[in-house]
């Protein structure tokens, strides 16, 4: 639930101009999820939100990813994308990333906030991201990388 809960808070304060704990417990809430403010403030504190100007004089929560490219942390993108994928694969230059639903886009933010040899590019969808590798060796070995921080379920 810890990830679904996750991707509900990047997505609304994507959607919605929060810039209280409060309204963001409120609007989760509203969205089914029975969480505490203690819950809501660790959350925060993982997912790393940080609170910039509108340009209007108030604040809103975002994701340090969207205020400005701030680099993400190692700590970030190993806790979501262990949280969020469930397979790494590859055949020829594309690389598949199969993930929990409603978690691709989550994981590809964080994949693109790291610094990658031979990434030509991404595309994200709901449960899955793609990654475009200049050759299928890059591909191979991205793969290798990328499935040291999957956890194996089932």
């Amino acid at each position: 639930m810890k990830s679904a809960r996750h991707q509900a808070i990047l997505d609304l304060i994507e959607k919605y101009p929060i810039d209280r704990q409060e309204d963001l417990l409120e609007h989760l809430r509203r969205e089914g999820f029975d969480v505490t403010q203690a819950t809501v403030s660790r959350d925060i504190r993982e997912l790393r939100l940080v609170k910039t100007s509108t340009g209007d004089g108030r604040y809103r929560y975002m994701s340090a990813g969207n205020a400005g490219k701030v680099a993400h942390s190692p700590n970030r993108f190993e806790t979501i994308f262990r949280e969020s994928v469930l397979n790494v694969d590859y055949a020829g230059h594309l690389v598949l990333v199969k993930c929990f639903s409603g978690m691709a886009n989550a994981a590809c933010e964080v994949f693109d906030a790291k610094s990658w040899e031979h990434v030509v590019g991404t595309l994200s969808g709901d449960d899955t991201f793609l990654i475009l590798m200049r050759t299928e060796e890059d591909a191979a070995e991205i793969t290798r990388q990328l499935q040291r921080y999957t956890v194996r379920r089932g």
